[in-house]
């Protein structure tokens, strides 16, 4: 049956950023440092082992735009001009909480940004090498990684044990997998959820505090989830459209496809992007070196910096085939170039490989394209059906 019922334990990711901030503040009290992070690309596991709370500066939002503006040029991706519009005009308070910063490389827009936006707080840059399967580029990242756990250390005062980063591997990996049951809840009908309901599930777990409490908070939804789908209760008729999103970042104030996708009477079952499954697909090896199989995890990330990005379509093929989709929505940001060029080769893929109906939509974080933007989307949708 399709019933729309409103599962209770959603409400606390709902409001999970608000109730984070009084968090931070509770936590800046006792003593603790909190790191801004901009990319999953940042090691988490080390700012935790050294007694810090990271959050995600990842701006979503159109309002700070025009702050950037004045500073950076027009044609840089809303992203970047988000994130920074946040900064230089205080209007984040997840930025204004941060003690230190961690940027990365994965584009020549941030790296310059952050040029700017390292004269305003402490702030660690990690150098990314462009390949993942170059013989030298895991010795390097590694060393990139033993260089921020130095960093941290001196910006906290807390020594890194090796016990204390197992620990936090250990953490972050059972946190991995809690979310990804939740995503994968979605692999078949009936769906207890739709993916508007997902994405600020999916987001709180850039703004965590107490790591116990949020793992509690996820058990107690994948439960509820899970009753609800054995008992046949679905947020959506079984015949919607479904769709994979893949490419850029989405969010809370970024969400406008995916809104459009569900407003249309199509279902996203599956994000691959930074904001879905790609943060949390991949653990870190239990056993052996911790600063190895840390650098081995993040490095294996298939975002489109890496030159190839193979792991991006073993991914989109794995989850097309998982999700049993029916199409696919490549969604970028206007400038972001890395993955506006391959967008052709995930199309060819969706075309050659997974024979399935594929659009690409480019866009920015304002609303003005909205209902242009629909009739791509209700066009699309009507051609899967």
């Amino acid at each position: 049956m399709s019933t729309r019922i409103k599962p209770k334990n959603l409400s606390v990711f709902e409001k999970w950023a608000e109730k984070s901030l009084l968090d931070i503040d509770s936590a800046k009290d006792q003593g603790q440092k909190i790191v801004g992070a901009f990319c999953t690309f940042a090691p988490l596991e080390i700012i935790r082992a050294a007694g810090a709370i990271p959050v995600s500066l990842c701006g979503k939002r159109q309002e700070p735009i025009s702050h950037a503006e004045r500073i950076l040029p027009a044609n840089l991706c809303p992203l970047i001009k988000s994130s920074f519009g946040y900064a230089v005009s205080e209007t984040c308070p997840f930025y204004n909480a941060s003690d230190l910063i961690i940027g990365e490389t994965t584009c020549d827009g941030k790296k310059k940004m952050f040029e700017i936006l390292r004269k305003m707080k402490p702030f660690f840059l990690l150098h990314l090498p462009y390949s993942q399967t170059d013989a030298a580029a895991l010795d390097l990242w590694k060393n990139q990684v033993e260089a921020m756990k130095i960093f941290i250390e001196g910006q906290t005062g807390k020594k890194i044990t090796a016990d204390d980063l197992q620990q936090q591997i250990l953490k972050y990996n059972e946190q991995r997998r809690l979310l990804k049951a939740i995503a994968e809840l979605m692999a078949d009908h009936p769906m207890p959820v739709n993916g508007m309901d997902l994405l600020p599930v999916f987001e709180s777990s850039s703004f965590v505090v107490d790591m116990d409490s949020y793992r509690q908070n996820l058990e107690n939804l994948l439960h509820e989830l899970s009753e609800l789908k054995k008992n046949g209760v679905s947020a959506v008729p079984k015949n919607a459209p479904r769709i994979l999103m893949t490419g850029c970042p989405v969010g809370k104030g970024s969400e406008k496809v995916l809104r459009l996708v569900e407003e249309s009477g199509g279902i996203v079952v599956c994000m691959e992007n930074c904001t879905g499954i790609k943060s949390f697909d991949l653990l870190v090896e239990e056993q052996g070196d911790p600063y190895h199989n840390l650098a081995l995890r993040y490095l294996l990330t298939p975002c489109s910096c890496m030159t190839p990005n193979q792991g991006r379509f073993d991914l989109v093929s794995q989850l097309a085939r998982r999700f049993n989709v029916d199409g696919i929505i490549d969604q970028t940001w206007q400038f972001c170039h890395t993955y506006n060029v391959e967008t052709g080769s995930i199309q060819d893929m969706a075309a050659n490989t997974l024979d399935l109906p594929f659009i690409h939509i480019d866009t920015d974080y304002s609303d003005n394209d909205t209902e242009q933007l629909r009739t791509r989307v209700e066009a699309f949708l009507e051609m899967i059906n």
